[in-house]
């Protein structure tokens, strides 16, 4: 295939779809399911009407108009990228981000992705003896993402195509109020937007993944719980009050030596979780909670955030 022709005509680099190419190869793909099934799928995957009628209205039929030869491509091989990592728990672009603008198969492409890796990692779910629930559980997180993607005016989504390949090659666990991603010795936690933090609700989440992890990946050796957030910047105790729930969160936690992560901006993600906006001006956000008014103060005040790591034993 002509790499410069067809990133050319996708509007990205060619590095990008080099990228593809090669972690693809000739890797098996997976099919989607037929549209006939897709609302009860996307309806299990919580995935909300409006946001589900745009998804079956760019579906990729084979006569479908709206789908060129170079997104058929990537689609198939961003499919065969992402499965070919079936059980990784990394990081993983499944694919180049795409101008969403120019239409419903380009907004969607990597929907259309999970949605072909669902029977796909279900299975290596099952292999591993993962209740149903669980999986699906999981797998709804797509829903979730979308909605936000939605508020955001679409400015959520190039983070969340990668997020959401952790989930769709079986390398991260919904479980309860946290979410628990597998890694070397240590579990990642993550916070979904779900109710209140509370500590009762983040300890029966802990105690479930004390119990899963051993039951269904035995030869995995965990000695740690671990998180990487802005959520556990110190900076927010000087706004919250000692009993409120993000700053028992953080005395969980015995924090790491501050270094700048290279590539991630805590102000943007404090904007990005917060706010759910990152155009918003600062004077013009939001003030209906503590969080929202601490958020937006320190930055109006010139002052910036951390993204700060931490580490609590199982």
């Amino acid at each position: 295939m002509d790499l410069d022709d067809t990133a050319a005509r996708l509007g990205v680099s060619v590095e990008d779809v080099d990228r593809v190419y090669r972690l693809a190869d000739d890797r098996p793909s997976a099919p989607l399911p037929a549209k006939a099934d897709a609302p009860a799928i996307l309806d299990r995957l919580a995935v909300r009407p409006d946001d589900a009628a745009e998804i079956l209205a760019g579906w990729p039929d084979p006569e479908s108009p709206l789908w060129t030869p170079e997104l058929r491509w990537l689609l198939d091989r961003s499919i065969a990228l992402v499965r070919a990592d079936l059980g990784g728990h990394g990081w993983l672009p499944p694919g180049p981000e795409l101008p969403r603008d120019r239409g419903l198969a380009w907004r969607h492409l990597y929907v259309y992705a999970y949605l072909a890796l669902v029977d796909v990692v279900i299975g290596y779910h099952r292999d591993h003896g993962i209740d149903d629930a669980v999986s699906w559980a999981t797998l709804a997180d797509l829903g979730r993402n979308l909605a936000i993607d939605r508020r955001m005016h679409r400015e959520g989504w190039p983070v969340m195509q990668s997020w959401l390949t952790l989930h769709a090659r079986g390398g991260l666990y919904e479980l309860g109020r946290l979410q628990h991603q597998r890694g070397d010795t240590a579990i990642g936690l993550h916070i979904h937007e779900s109710g209140p933090l509370t500590p009762q609700a983040v300890e029966a989440s802990l105690d479930e993944a004390r119990a899963f992890f051993p039951r269904h990946f035995p030869d995995e050796h965990y000695t740690t719980f671990s998180c990487g957030s802005w959520l556990l910047d110190p900076q927010l105790l000087e706004y919250l009050p000692e009993d409120a729930n993000i700053v028992r969160f953080q005395q969980r936690f015995e924090l790491e030596p501050y270094e700048e992560p290279e590539g991630l901006d805590a102000d943007v993600e404090v904007l990005r979780f917060v706010f759910r906006s990152l155009t918003t001006p600062l004077d013009q956000l939001p003030r209906h909670t503590v969080l929202q008014r601490a958020a937006a103060d320190h930055l109006r005040a010139g002052r910036h955030w951390q993204w700060r790591r931490g580490h609590f034993a199982i």
